[in-house]
Parts: structure tokens; C-alpha cells; sequence
């Protein structure tokens, strides 16, 4: 399946395309805290009803933290929240929609991303 990056889910809202798949629960806090407190749980309930939403699992946090372990190691660094995306993606063996570059270097560590 398809995990949509945070980039991607806006680029559907603004052009007003609904598409399946998923999102991370991290792409989930990244739209709404942009967002105007008082609107904020409808458009949570909004984006919940569009996308599958992948909460934090075991499984993904020990998938991050390899990640991080590994990247650590060879002195690259890529946010938090993308690490976790990414993580996200390869633990559930999604697919990854972004068109952010830095993604390209997990490549390599198991991400799969649609080109």
C-alpha cells in the first residue's frame, strides 16, 4: 500500500484529490499543528476519513531506531519526524509517495519509494 508523505498530503488537499492510502501518525501532527486550534479536530476527523492512519508500533520504533543507529554511524542525518515516516514505511512494507530527496538515502536501507 501506499504511505503518503506530509508534502504529498498537502499537495492532494490544495488540489482537491482524495487518493487511498496511508499516512503516518507523524504526517497526522504535522497538518494539524499548523492548523487553527478551534478547526483542528474536524480536520483531523477529515484527513482520518481519507487516509488509513499507521500509528507507532513496536515494530516501527525499533525499525527507527536502527535507522537512526545506522545513520548515526555514518554521520548522516535526516529529521526525526521523515526518520519516522520512513520507518513507518518499511515496517509495514508500504511504499513511500514523497518528493523530498533525502528519502533517497533509505533507499538503501530497505525503503521502497514510488518513483
Amino acid at each position: 500500500m501506499k504511505l503518503y508523505d506530509t508534502n504529498e498530503v498537502i499537495n492532494h488537499l490544495q488540489k482537491g484529490e482524495s487518493k487511498p492510502g496511508k499516512i503516518s501518525i507523524i504526517t497526522l501532527i504535522e497538518l494539524l499543528r499548523g492548523i487553527q486550534e478551534e478547526k483542528r479536530l474536524e480536520i483531523k476527523t477529515n484527513l482520518e476519513e481519507l487516509y488509513q492512519t499507521q500509528n507507532l508500533t513496536n515494530t516501527i520504533i525499533l525499525t527507527y531506531c536502527k535507522l537512526y543507529t545506522s545513520l548515526k554511524t555514518e554521520g548522516i542525518l535526516i529529521p526525526d519526524a521523515d526518520l519516522l515516516i520512513a520507518a513507518t514505511t518499511i515496517a509495514n512494507e508500504d511504499e513511500l509517495v514523497t518528493n523530498d530527496t533525502h528519502f533517497q538515502r533509505l533507499e538503501e536501507k530497505g525503503l521502497k519509494i514510488e518513483k
